[in-house]
């Protein structure tokens, strides 16, 4: 059995090219491995290496995603159904471990926490940063169809 410094240290040895282990990648992302098994039935992009017995190995990119993914889901608030539209239509970046997610979500695909926010809830100031960017960019373009008329 290994204990979880054993883990981080060997884990650590890794060079950034090599697959993972669920278990590598659910301590990574800090979502339970059943977790990730889920989000392989609704998330088709996600196709990790399986050998023999089953054994699940992901690929970088593979990671990426998952943490494209997690970050949309935990973070941003998006449902399952607004990920996969975003992952659908192309707009999900997968990002590096260090970085943050950039999904180029299409105007349609609106994150759970302000599309379905229950009465009283607040939504974050990036949220509303983001959101008045939005805002400031459809009113451009109103003016310019306008102005076109």
């Amino acid at each position: 059995m290994t204990d979880t410094g054993n883990l981080s240290a060997r884990r650590g040895g890794k060079s950034a090219a090599a697959f993972r282990t669920i278990s590598e990648v659910a301590t990574d992302l800090d979502v339970p491995q059943h977790v990730l098994r889920f989000w392989e039935t609704k998330f088709t992009q996600v196709r990790p290496m399986k050998r023999g017995g089953g054994r699940r190995y992901y690929r970088p990119e593979d990671v990426d995603l998952l943490r494209s993914i997690r970050a949309l889901l935990y973070d941003d608030g998006y449902t399952i159904k607004g990920v996969q539209k975003l992952l659908r239509e192309g707009g999900l970046k997968p990002v590096a471990a260090d970085a943050s997610p950039a999904p180029a979500a299409p105007s349609s695909v609106a994150p759970a926490a302000t599309a379905q926010a229950p009465a009283g809830a607040g939504i974050s100031t990036g949220q509303r940063a983001e959101l008045k960017a939005i805002l400031g960019e459809l009113e451009a373009v109103r003016k310019l169809l306008d102005s076109a008329r």
